[in-house]
């Protein structure tokens, strides 16, 4: 009976934050705080779709696209990844690293790689500890968050509980601004 009304609140939330514009107060549904911005985003070491060991550190000089997500072959969640593989490119001009996390394994992650043609790595954190960290986690799947992390390490937007239509333009037009207030 609880995972029904999980699930259930977890599908109303999910239609209210397509609905409604996102608040910092939407982060209450985490089991932890957001980290605060201007402030050394927390270290993370996870597999990606590969099963290679990807960490937040290896991304040291670039700015890093970090974005929770809840289960891999879901209609927001196959959209979201669509959006931001559509933009890849743009991101990368600006020397931008896209990162999607969620609970669903190496192996769930390759085949959604696979089938959706996506380019950019997929990180899995079954146990939800990242996601915890860094305020996305509900439980047993991670809220659809992201965090722009600047090229010194430190968390320099934050975007709670978003709308995976137009959340990856979204990134994009507020990552030209961050870099254009660094120039």
């Amino acid at each position: 009976m609880r995972s029904v009304f999980l699930r259930f609140g977890l599908t109303l939330g999910l239609i209210l934050g397509l609905v409604l514009a996102p608040t910092t107060a939407w982060a209450q549904w985490g089991t932890t705080d957001l980290p605060q911005l201007n402030q050394p985003a927390p270290s993370f070491t996870l597999p990606d779709n590969d099963g290679q060991l990807r960490s937040l550190d290896e991304f040291q000089g670039q700015w890093v696209v970090l974005y929770f997500y809840p289960k891999d072959f879901t209609s927001g969640c196959t959209l979201e990844a669509r959006r931001f593989q559509q933009d890849l490119g743009r991101f990368q001009q600006l020397n931008a690293q896209i990162l999607g996390i969620s609970a669903d394994t190496v192996e769930s992650h390759k085949r959604f790689c696979d089938s959706e043609g996506l380019k950019f790595p997929l990180l899995s954190d079954t146990e939800g500890m990242i996601s915890e960290i860094y305020g996305s986690w509900m439980g047993d799947i991670a809220l659809r968050n992201t965090f722009i992390i600047d090229p010194d390490g430190i968390l320099a937007e934050v975007y709670p509980i978003v709308s995976p239509s137009r959340h990856s333009a979204q990134v994009l037009a507020r990552l030209q601004e961050l870099q254009a207030l660094k120039a």
